[in-house]
């Protein structure tokens, strides 16, 4: 049975842990907090219980993923560290001299058992349910951003992902032996992934097959990501660069091409809720839905911080339904005043301007009335018309012929005379100032954990990797506060 096979063997050297792992070391508290049975309960039916050969435990799998995210590993790296570093060894609990996993399994069991899109929520609710057990969530405050990650092959499609890291890996030989070149294969003729995919694999053979470049510290690296880019196109075998990434804006003259996570954090730094979306996906949105994430996971919630794309008029009539405190400065643009269908055009704060249903962006916008008279005044916003010319969309909203395309709103509108009282209080301008605690986690999750640059292709890989990336920051806030 899967359940029984994760007890550590039974072995003469099991005494070394105790020398070679300190008691204060990040992956023994690790292993002391954290009860892993929740992972055997979430993936035990994904798993046959009585035919074929016994599986590597789930949770020993899961661990693997988590050593992974926490050191910014590739697969094989990991592997690699796992057969020599005895903390790892430790946190997998493994006897010393036991043998580790092939890099291969890493890539199946992210695709086909952790496969799964309630991992994520469930992740962070077990990493906030640990927090409440010790006592270390007292604020009923949540603090919302959203954070970009770009696409793992940037627009690009695999055949030349794969030409590039190839090609990287010829490089870093010819530097030492040009003579390899006779014994490489031929390169494919054919545009098709499939002859890239051989192509590559073949390379990968012939090099392997000389321990002297294998050994090589300048190769290892190219070779490794080489070798991982053809798991993942081999399991995913899609012909497109991305079919999920979208291009979303950090500005108004400044894009990027992937994902966009939706977060929620309480006081204490850590993250209480989070959606992942394409990237063309407004924030203001995700409020209703990570205060209901957040709520599910134990949390109490009085008040909401955010930037201005959090001040739409729906999520000021939820925040007042709910008698939650919306710490969100207005945004002019914000409200959609008294527009018919105003759901289908979303304003991206980042960018400042609006984006019709079919993800286009208005190209520039003017504002109309008299300059003292704030109620009088609208701002319009302009978009290009051959794209409307030829948009899907355009039934009900582009009428054939015209020479623009506009979308029009107020300044602003009844729903937010309240919150504007409250904005020029002296109580919202003191709890704004808590903001600044979101950028520094999203720093943290992408530049201590990989979260810059998705790590595999797809929304949902990229719901996998955002649902490890949250849990190792919660654990190690949570280790952290508890010190405290």
């Amino acid at each position: 049975m899967i359940k029984g096979q994760l007890s550590m063997n039974f072995s003469q050297f099991e005494g070394l842990y105790d020398m070679v792992v300190p008691k204060h070391h990040l992956l023994r508290k690790i292993n002391d907090l954290v009860d892993f049975t929740f992972v055997y309960e979430e993936l035990k039916d994904k798993y046959c219980h009585t035919n074929g050969r016994n599986a590597v435990h789930p949770i020993r799998m899961f661990k693997y993923l988590l050593l992974k995210t926490i050191y910014t590993l590739s697969d094989v790296d990991l592997v690699e560290r796992a057969q020599v570093d005895m903390s790892f060894k430790y946190f997998l609990e493994m006897a010393p001299e036991e043998e580790v996993i092939d890099p291969s399994l890493l890539a199946y069991f992210r695709r086909k058992r952790l496969n799964d899109d309630t991992l994520l929520d469930l992740l962070i609710e077990k990493s906030v349910e640990m927090a409440i057990e010790q006592d270390v969530i007292q604020s009923k405050s949540v603090i919302l951003d959203a954070t970009h990650t770009r696409a793992r092959y940037n627009q690009t499609s695999p055949q030349e992902i794969l030409r590039k890291r190839s090609k990287a890996v010829r490089k870093s030989i010819y530097a030492v032996d040009e003579t390899m070149k006779e014994k490489f294969p031929e390169k494919p003729t054919s545009d098709e992934l499939e002859a890239e995919l051989e192509y590559s694999q073949c390379l990968v053979e012939v090099i392997e097959k000389e321990p002297a470049l294998v050994a090589l510290p300048a190769l290892k690296e190219p070779l490794n990501l080489l070798k991982e880019t053809i798991e993942d196109d081999r399991l995913e075998l899609r012909s497109s660069e991305d079919p999920d990434a979208r291009v979303g804006h950090k500005s108004a003259d400044s894009s990027f091409f992937g994902y966009k996570t939706h977060l929620a954090m309480s006081q204490e730094r850590i993250i209480t809720a989070a959606t992942v979306t394409t990237g063309e996906q407004t924030d203001g949105k995700q409020l209703q839905t990570l205060v209901e994430k957040s709520l599910k996971a134990g949390m109490e919630v009085d008040e909401i911080i955010g930037d201005a794309a959090y001040s739409g008029k729906e999520n000021i009539a939820y925040a007042t339904k709910h008698d939650i405190a919306l710490v969100s400065k207005l945004n002019p643009s914000v409200s959609k005043g008294i527009r018919k269908k105003e759901d289908e055009f979303e304003y991206n704060k980042d960018a400042g301007m609006f984006v019709c249903p079919a993800g286009h962006m208005a190209i520039r916008k003017a504002r109309q009335g008299k300059k003292d008279v704030q109620n009088n005044q609208t701002d319009t916003y302009y978009f290009d018309v051959e794209k409307c010319q030829r948009c899907p969309f355009q039934e009900g909203c582009y009428k054939e012929g015209a020479k623009t395309k506009t979308y029009s709103v107020r300044i602003k509108s009844e729903e937010h005379e309240q919150q504007g009282a409250f904005q020029n209080s002296e109580t919202f301008k003191e709890r704004a100032k808590e903001r600044y605690k979101i950028e520094a986690k999203n720093s943290e999750l992408k530049h201590r954990h990989g979260y810059e640059i998705a790590s595999s292709s797809g929304l949902r890989g990229m719901r996998i990797q955002g649902a490890m990336a949250i849990f190792t920051v919660n654990l190690k806030r949570i280790l952290k506060l508890m010190e405290e």
